[in-house]
């Protein structure tokens, strides 16, 4: 099984509360790069780094957002009791909001047209042929969308 760390991706506005200065501590990620098929095409030359650092960012974005459609019931909605810590929770909440601020932003820098496949391909995690088939695109021009899309991203998140 290949793993990677995804420490690279983060940016300095990814901190967990805004009001301290300074790095702050962050959890550490394992993920399977065969699960991504940004990574999966990265492993096969196929772009460049700052694309895939960029393709990486939109997806930790959407993911730190909440914007995936849940399988089951929230139990972290409850309200928070009476006791400490619960200011850790305003700070999550604070996380999420800039994280679909930034997401929102980074797919409106990219454009209509290849915002689509940003996030069939990124977010979604669906392969290049299934998206063209799914936009209506002919065979093997996702690709190069893709790259196009990808390098919007980097200038966006500015990592090219």
């Amino acid at each position: 099984m290949i793993a990677r760390q995804l420490t690279d991706c983060l940016h300095p506005d990814d901190r967990i509360d805004p009001g301290k200065s300074g790095p702050q501590a962050m959890r550490r990620v394992t993920m399977n790069v065969a699960e991504s098929p940004v990574q999966w095409l990265a492993s096969r030359g196929l772009l460049t780094e700052a694309q895939c650092r960029a393709g990486e960012r939109l997806r930790a974005d959407y993911e730190r957002a909440g914007l995936a459609a849940r399988v089951t019931m929230r139990w972290d909605a409850a309200p928070p009791a009476k006791v400490r810590g619960g200011a850790r929770a305003a700070d999550a909440s604070l996380a999420r909001i800039d994280a679909q601020r930034r997401f929102h932003g980074a797919l409106e820098a990219v454009g209509p047209g290849l915002a689509d496949i940003c996030w069939r391909v990124i977010c979604a995690g669906e392969g290049i042929a299934g998206a063209e088939k799914g936009l209506g695109w002919p065979a093997r021009s996702g690709k190069l969308v893709l790259g196009l899309a990808l390098d919007r991203l980097a200038r966006f998140y500015g990592v090219g």
